[in-house]
């Protein structure tokens, strides 16, 4: 048995193939798992548990099924979904997550987390962050109507992809002091984030002289993949 991770799916009725892709995965290798962990970003945007989408609420069904057969779900905030509340959790039967989490992967200690608090260099973004993660602003924009949120997503859409148009790559990745010290903080020797759309195992020496190892999760853009963690090790599986 093994437990799967997913993250940076960003579904949306837009792209039904990704939504198939995902379906078909929760009916089918997700049914062997010990547990899965989405580690943020599984829509494309959220704007309240209030106005979910014909899409949101068929992946809703789906895990809530593949929870019905004893496959615990757990979900992790990204920075699209982060307004995804319990109202839906419950819906889709899957647990909500704290940002960052240690949790013991067959021996080893993990942290898991989205990845964006790692991407310190890209100062606009985490100011942005900050913003979005309080819970006045939070309550300010649910307490809006669902079509002013709609457009308030847009926008954020359209600023998003001016942004990452004139920003560097390197800017928009980690940055090695955030990720050491992430590791230090946490006291281990593993970890696992999505956000950058960057699938890689990366080694790090960390202030102890020990090796960190970081792996990377996926995108769901041109396909999908999941992470497979048994005690044969870590394997990346593209679907």
């Amino acid at each position: 048995m093994a437990t799967l991770f997913v993250s940076d799916l960003h579904l949306e009725d837009g792209r039904p193939d990704s939504s198939r892709l995902f379906l078909e995965f929760l009916a089918g290798p997700a049914r062997e798992a010990d547990a899965l962990y989405i580690l943020g970003d599984l829509f494309e945007y959220w704007i309240g548990d209030d106005a979910i989408s014909p899409t949101a609420a068929e992946v809703a069904g789906a895990l809530s099924a593949l929870s019905q057969c004893d496959v615990p779900i757990h979900f992790m905030h990204g920075n699209r979904d982060f307004l995804l509340g319990e109202r839906y959790a419950e819906q889709a039967r899957m647990q909500l997550l704290p940002e960052q989490l240690v949790v013991e992967l067959h021996g080893t200690p993990t942290l898991l987390l989205h990845g964006d608090t790692l991407c310190t260099d890209d100062v606009e973004y985490q100011a942005f962050r900050r913003q979005s993660r309080d819970p006045a602003w939070q309550a300010a924009v649910l307490n809006m109507s669902v079509e002013e949120r709609l457009q308030m997503a847009r926008s954020a859409r359209e600023a998003s992809s001016e942004h990452m148009a004139t920003v560097s790559m390197e800017i928009m990745d980690v940055n090695e002091e955030a990720v050491l010290k992430t590791f230090q903080d946490a006291g281990v020797q593993r970890m696992i984030h999505g956000h950058t759309h960057r699938p890689a195992f990366h080694r790090h020496r960390l202030p102890d002289g020990t090796e960190g190892e970081r792996v990377v999760l996926s995108d769901w853009y041109q396909g999908g993949s999941y992470l497979e963690v048994s005690d044969s090790g870590i394997n990346p599986v593209e679907l």
